[in-house]
């Protein structure tokens, strides 16, 4: 077999059709849209969620609860999953290990033992992750921002 050889299986390739192209294209004068109305316009369409002037469903359902869109998000992490590590803990190392995405706060949560002194740079710390951390020697360092 060579190169000018290849072609492609019979049936996988579909010439692309080609509307309004006179009336022996099989799809000639509307080229396929029907008469009138607002999808035979060229550059129609109706929004997403229109449901034809129906109440559409994002009305017709409940609303209910409140979002708060200046409240502080976290990425968890647990005093279990630092066992492994020694010396320094900070939110840039947790990311290269893939525990916390990078660029995102990092709260510390006291789930789990510590067995050994750490020193934890943090956004912010549970009061049960503080107690632990300290009792076993090691310093809570409190990230700002």
């Amino acid at each position: 077999m060579k190169l000018h050889e290849l072609s492609p299986a019979p049936g996988s390739r579909k010439n692309r059709k080609r509307v309004g192209r006179g009336i022996g294209s099989g799809n000639p004068k509307t080229s396929g849209r029907g008469h009138k109305g607002g999808k035979s316009r060229s550059g129609a369409s109706t929004r997403p969620g229109f449901e034809g002037g129906q109440m559409p469903l994002v009305r017709r359902v409940p609303k209910r609860g409140f979002k708060n869109i200046f409240r502080t998000e976290y990425a968890v992490v647990n005093l279990a999953q630092f066992d492994r590590f020694e010396g320094e803990v900070d939110p840039a190392m947790l990311a290269a290990r893939g525990l916390v995405p990078a660029g995102k706060r990092v709260k510390v949560l006291g789930q789990g033992e510590l067995g050994r002194a750490l020193r934890v740079r943090a956004h912010a710390f549970s009061a049960s992750a503080r107690a632990k951390i300290e009792a076993a020697g090691g310093v809570c360092e409190e990230l700002s921002a």
